[in-house]
């Protein structure tokens, strides 16, 4: 799957249709010589680089969310902790491909490091023996540092990323994502699509405005093909961490997640409740499991986990059935 130019005319056809470079609507376009001698239509090499050096990853997951601001980078480290911490000889890691706006660093604590390079490749930041991580934030010179791309350079950092960084055998490599389903998510599904993507988790909340965007973002796995793990209902409710009193914030009107994952045909993997001290756990980069064992949120998410890895190895042993 080709990278369409970003200054592509709108109704561009594609690079990779037969009509590129052909049309009436490529008239003008400074791409139409390059569509129409074919070139773009070249596999891209880095699909096979990136084959090579995800090789000894057995599952890579990408975690999606249509809207913005549902707790998807928060839910992205509490299910890379989670699975770190459940056995110390499971492998976790996380790649950050917000290109714009990384988050990962400050909500798995380690702000401040420096990735190194060596003859196989970059070397990830490590936050536990077994949960390491690759971010853009590494690279830049200030946190505060504005990253402004336009397409193909974020697509050649995401490229980067996936064939450079040598995560060695992981069991998991869990894929942080920007909302929408734009640039990096297409730059992602291109790259991995020939080293198995095992599956997505959709991140949402359960008010309509924001079911709306995560529809979107499950019809786009489906058009891609990637096999989605099912969803995850952040902030259902908010618990008061003295009372233990519960409310709702974004009041479910219209069913919430478990509603629109019946009519999308997609498993409802669970809720996760609102707490105050998580969010501060994830300001200050502290590890939740270690720092609120008992807390509510906790509790649901290590059911979501365990469902996690049940679908992760049947898929595993599905993979190892059709060999």
């Amino acid at each position: 799957m080709a990278d369409v130019p970003t200054n592509a005319p709108e109704h561009c056809p594609g690079t990779e249709s037969n009509d590129a470079g052909k049309v009436s609507a490529c008239a003008g376009c400074p791409n139409q010589n390059i569509c129409a001698s074919g070139a773009t239509k070249q596999p891209d090499p880095g699909i096979e680089l990136v084959k090579k050096r995800l090789a000894d990853v057995k599952n890579k997951i990408l975690i999606l969310s249509g809207k913005g601001g549902v707790g998807k980078s928060t839910m992205t480290c509490l299910i890379a902790r989670a699975l770190a911490a459940d056995s110390a000889d499971r492998n976790v890691g996380v790649l950050d491909i917000d290109i714009c706006g990384p988050s990962q660093p400050r909500v798995l604590g380690v702000v401040g490091e420096q990735i190194h390079q060596s003859g196989s490749g970059w070397s990830p930041v490590y936050v536990e023996d077994n949960l390491s991580l690759m971010s853009i934030a590494f690279l830049l010179n200030s946190p505060s540092d504005a990253v402004i791309w336009r397409g193909p350079k974020k697509n050649g950092m995401i490229r980067q990323f996936l064939s450079e960084v040598d995560w060695g055998n992981l069991d998991y490599l869990i894929l942080d994502t920007p909302p929408g389903t734009s640039d990096e998510h297409l730059s992602a599904t291109t790259y991995l699509k020939n080293s198995g993507i095992t599956g997505a988790i959709i991140v949402t909340t359960p008010q309509e405005v924001a079911l709306l965007d995560v529809r979107k973002e499950i019809d786009f796995c489906k058009k891609v093909k990637i096999p989605i793990l099912g969803t995850i209902e952040n902030m259902s409710i908010f618990v008061c961490p003295k009372c233990k009193n519960s409310a709702e914030i974004f009041p479910a009107l219209t069913g919430g997640a478990r509603n629109m994952s019946e009519e999308m045909n997609v498993e409802f993997l669970g809720s996760i409740p609102l707490d105050p001290l998580l969010a501060r756990c994830c300001d200050e980069g502290k590890n939740v499991f270690t720092e609120m064992p008992e807390s509510p949120t906790i509790v649901a998410l290590k059911k979501i986990v365990t469902r996690i890895i049940d679908k992760c190895e049947n898929s595993e042993m599905k993979t190892a059935e059709a060999e």
